[in-house]
């Protein structure tokens, strides 16, 4: 069968996109990444191309189209069992899971207020209800983890959970949300990540805006 090709938009703001390229990128998995950007409006209808759904990413393997981002990583760690994508663990792989779901599916407070966005100035803005509450969540979490794992990331090593949770770091950060030494040391881990180096070096190097990403 084929290479794997990954379809990606705007690396400055495509939170969806950086959770498997940074999950493959991290796991050693090769691919090719084909970046189509998005329109003013955050989207694209060359999207339909490749996507079934419109949207991005999409992974291609042969004909074979795999699309949502949680889908993409659970198919790589198939392909590759021993690559670490998931913890190795029964009982942590079934956690790294739940939470994932659970950032797949939630959260939504925050991700509609503070869009990922890797060259905003850090600037503070006045966060609507229910943010609050998904970033306690979030953090409480993250402690979790990595007080049950020892750290730096959620399961020790990194894994498709830390991945699925990689645009959260984005957000806290840039829009200088308040977080404990904790969160900050996580959230410092992630951002020394040769992986997340390498996309965030991509994303400052775009020349495109997109409007309706720019909180």
């Amino acid at each position: 069968m084929d290479g794997l090709v990954l379809y990606i938009a705007n690396k400055n703001y495509s939170s969806w996109s950086l959770r498997p390229w940074i999950a493959m990128k991290a796991a050693g998995i090769p691919f090719e990444e084909v970046l189509t950007q998005f329109d003013d409006s955050g989207g694209n209808p060359k999207f339909r191309e490749f996507s079934p759904t419109g949207r991005v990413p999409v992974l291609k393997h042969g004909s074979l189209h795999i699309w949502e981002s949680l889908s993409i990583i659970e198919y790589v760690a198939e392909l590759y069992p021993d690559s670490g994508v998931w913890p190795y663990d029964p009982a942590d792989r079934a956690l790294a899971r739940s939470i994932s779901m659970e950032m797949l599916s939630g959260f939504r407070a925050l991700r509609g207020a503070c869009p990922m966005n890797m060259r905003r100035e850090k600037r503070a803005i006045d966060l609507p209800e229910g943010v609050a509450a998904d970033v306690a969540r979030i953090t409480e979490i993250w402690k979790t983890m990595r007080h049950r794992s020892g750290g730096p990331f959620l399961f020790g090593a990194f894994s498709g959970a830390d991945a699925m949770f990689a645009p959260v770091i984005n957000r806290l950060d840039v829009y200088d949300i308040a977080v404990d030494d904790d969160t900050r040391s996580y959230m410092a881990a992630m951002q020394a990540h040769p992986a997340w180096i390498e996309w965030k070096e991509a994303a400052l190097a775009e020349p495109w805006i997109v409007p309706a990403d720019e909180a």
